[in-house]
């Protein structure tokens, strides 16, 4: 199987040594998403801006790859504070409507340049033959 790197212009760049995704076969891996603008600076705002601007990040990494958030098969969400959980799961839910992927959440300590939110996604996508 090809491994494909994924990159897009419509989503921050990668801030360290990684991909936005990587692709293999007919999955999609991407990497977390934190609120961060094209410019590469965090967005203002507090846990609600921030998690529409991740999703906002994922949606073009995920069109970057030929998939969707119709598509995601299982996410994983990084939070500052759990007390938070319901309004970035609203938010969650609003991207993914009556989809309902396979989830973690784990509150954290500590995330990349003192976020309040990161989420990485694995998704479908259609396989060249």
């Amino acid at each position: 199987m090809k491994l494909n790197q994924v990159s897009t212009a419509s989503a921050p760049a990668a801030i360290g040594p990684y991909s936005q995704a990587m692709q293999i076969g007919g999955l999609l891996f991407t990497s977390g998403q934190i609120p961060l603008g094209l410019d590469g600076a965090v967005i203002e705002g507090g846990i609600k801006e921030q998690t529409h601007q991740v999703f906002r990040n994922l949606a073009a990494v995920l069109e970057a790859g030929g998939s969707s958030f119709n598509r995601v098969v299982k996410a994983t969400v990084f939070i500052k504070d759990m007390n938070q959980f319901a309004k970035v799961n609203e938010i969650y839910a609003s991207y993914f409507g009556d989809h309902k992927p396979a989830r973690s959440t784990v509150e954290v300590a500590r995330l990349p340049k003192d976020v309040l939110v990161e989420i990485e996604l694995i998704a479908a996508v259609a396989v060249e033959s």
